[in-house]
């Protein structure tokens, strides 16, 4: 009888023991999301921001955001991690033109640049994505808060963000003239 190994059904995962090697000599591809709601002419009416309890049991707020795995599209990694957290009925328009508002470098050591991760060495894009459905927060999100731009930039937000993603927040804001 011989072994046969059926193909992994997701080739473009790591399994944790992976995932860490790899952190400890590559950077690794995200992209970040940040929600909004816009009205009929366009305009930034409300900007969701997640809250996540870590597993040590502190609360922070974070954007949407997760790893491009090996042969997926920069537009399918997005729409993947938008219905992860948000639900399937979040209804993302992604742009179109993948496109990020910025490109985000994070480094483990902090005083590197104003994002960082203690985990790894990440380069992010990260996107301004209207949402027109009903959001309803899974996996490790407990609640989606919708926030006015002007409360969304606030230093009390960004308090409750970690890694610098107050300020992606805010330069997310900037990008599409949210910010008066």
């Amino acid at each position: 009888m011989s072994s046969v190994q059926t193909p992994d059904p997701n080739p473009g995962w790591l399994s944790e023991e992976e995932l860490f090697q790899a952190r400890q000599r590559l950077p690794i591809l995200y992209v970040e999301a940040v929600p909004v709601r816009v009205d009929g002419m366009g305009v930034v009416t409300e900007v969701g921001v997640l809250l996540r309890a870590s597993p040590e049991g502190s609360m922070s707020r974070m954007l949407v955001s997760g790893r491009v795995m090996y042969g997926e599209s920069l537009r399918t990694a997005l729409f993947r991690h938008l219905e992860k957290d948000l639900g399937p009925m979040a209804f993302p328009q992604l742009p179109a033109s993948p496109v990020p508002f910025q490109v985000a470098e994070y480094f483990p050591l902090p005083g590197t640049s104003v994002y960082t991760d203690a985990r790894q060495h990440a380069v992010s894009l990260a996107y301004v994505v209207p949402v027109t459905g009903t959001c309803d927060p899974r996996q490790d999100a407990l609640e989606l808060t919708w926030l006015t731009p002007h409360q969304a930039a606030s230093d009390e937000v960004a308090a409750e963000m970690e890694g610098g993603r107050g300020a992606l927040l805010r330069s997310a804001l900037a990008s599409v003239g949210a910010l008066h």
